[in-house]
């Protein structure tokens, strides 16, 4: 067919109300020209043809469901990336996108939830109030002597992080047998911030008794797990103890600030990075029950 040919028949589906002109479905859907566009681009929504001379794009009147589902999905600031799965064809009017949306709004709620906490803590900040809402912190100092660490280190975001220690020290305590057992608390020791806007990075660590067999087994595992064996010099560290509970932010945030606050009251210099030390049994601990130490090395 040639190319009049096909125009003559696309302008006659356009009369008929077959297909839309891009203002027309605008219109029907209650989306903008240039939304249309950027969904078209992100395979979201593409027109049901594109005029191959204008590039003029034409919908069909069936497709405005779809394009009013983006909308509202977008109203629940749901990424564009995750949209895309839960309007895919096959699972448009399907139990799959409904639990699709269904994980997306519980974490939405949980990220809710997280921002709600920390506006609060804030909000104590600035008025003075957090010793109040949290409690004082008893900061104390420890004498760690030189410790062989096993190590993996990774730049990592903050939604990532517990997630992330967990599996890590988890890997590093089994490879730990065969570098002749722990000496030490397990830690994770934070070399830069990580927040939305840095990513750290965070070390892991697993104290070990043998120095050789660490470094052996770091040479046939390094790569594959980024991983590494290292000697920490002998250390003090300021530290408070906090319950499980705790572990989660502000919580954590406010020990954090109490111990550097201590440091900063006694004149001490910061010696290292700061760090999480898990001593306790994790799966095993209850809500009240102390599991970490919140630790700054100092001099």
């Amino acid at each position: 067919m040639d190319r009049e040919l096909v125009e003559l028949v696309d302008q006659e589906r356009v009369r008929s109300g077959e297909l839309l002109t891009i203002g027309a479905f605008a219109a029907r859907s209650r989306l903008s020209p240039k939304a249309l566009r950027l969904y078209d681009r992100l395979g979201l929504l593409p027109p049901a043809h594109v005029d191959a001379t204008t590039g003029y794009r034409y919908y069909r009147a069936d497709q405005a469901e779809r394009a009013r589902m983006v909308a509202l999905l977008r109203r629940l600031d749901m990424p564009l990336a995750r949209i895309a799965e839960v309007v895919e064809p096959a699972g448009l009017d399907g139990p799959s996108a409904a639990d699709r949306l269904a994980c997306y709004w519980a974490e939405a709620e949980a990220r809710f939830a997280s921002q709600r906490t920390l506006a609060e803590y804030l909000r104590g900040r600035l008025s003075g109030r957090s010793s109040e809402m949290y409690g004082k912190f008893v900061v104390e100092t420890v004498d760690v002597p030189e410790q062989v660490l096993i190590t993996q280190t990774r730049h990592i975001l903050p939604d990532e992080l517990p997630t992330w220690i967990g599996a890590a020290l988890g890997r590093l305590e089994d490879a730990a047998q065969a570098c002749g057992g722990t000496t030490g608390a397990p830690f994770v020791a934070y070399h830069a911030e990580v927040s939305q806007e840095s990513d750290g990075p965070a070390e892991a660590c697993v104290p070990v008794a043998d120095e050789a067999a660490a470094r052996a087994w770091a040479e046939e595992h390094g790569r594959a797990w980024d991983t590494g064996v290292r000697v920490e010099p002998a250390r003090r560290l300021a530290y408070t103890r906090i319950t499980k509970a705790q572990v989660a932010n502000p919580q954590i945030h406010a020990a954090f600030e109490a111990v550097e606050e201590w440091i900063a009251e006694r004149g001490l210099n910061h010696a290292g990075p700061c760090r999480e030390v898990y001593f306790a049994d994790w799966d095993a601990a209850g809500p009240q029950d102390a599991v970490c130490d919140v630790a700054f090395p100092v001099r």
